[in-house]
């Protein structure tokens, strides 16, 4: 399976950043804090995540220690996927 953070760093870049020059961050920032990702941006990257990994992200999982940063949708998406 392709590198998740590849994965997901590229579908922010594409979708987000629009490819944009200069668009770095590392996979400690806060999406939020970075003003990478707004509300909508988090459901339609829950979207993809579902999506491109076939998870199923619950409401109650829809916190920042998930899907704040490269490192917290690493690690959620191989709990996800770990847990099938």
């Amino acid at each position: 399976m392709a590198d998740i953070k590849q994965q997901v760093r590229s579908y922010i870049l594409d979708n987000f950043l629009m490819g944009a020059q200069g668009a770095a961050f590392s996979d400690a920032d806060s999406f939020m804090e970075q003003h990478v990702l707004d509300s909508t941006g988090f459901l339609e990257l829950i979207t993809f995540l579902e999506e491109t990994y076939a998870i199923k992200v619950d409401d109650e999982e829809m916190v920042p220690e998930n899907l704040d940063s490269m490192n917290n949708v690493e690690a959620f998406v191989q709990r996800k996927l770990a847990g099938r």
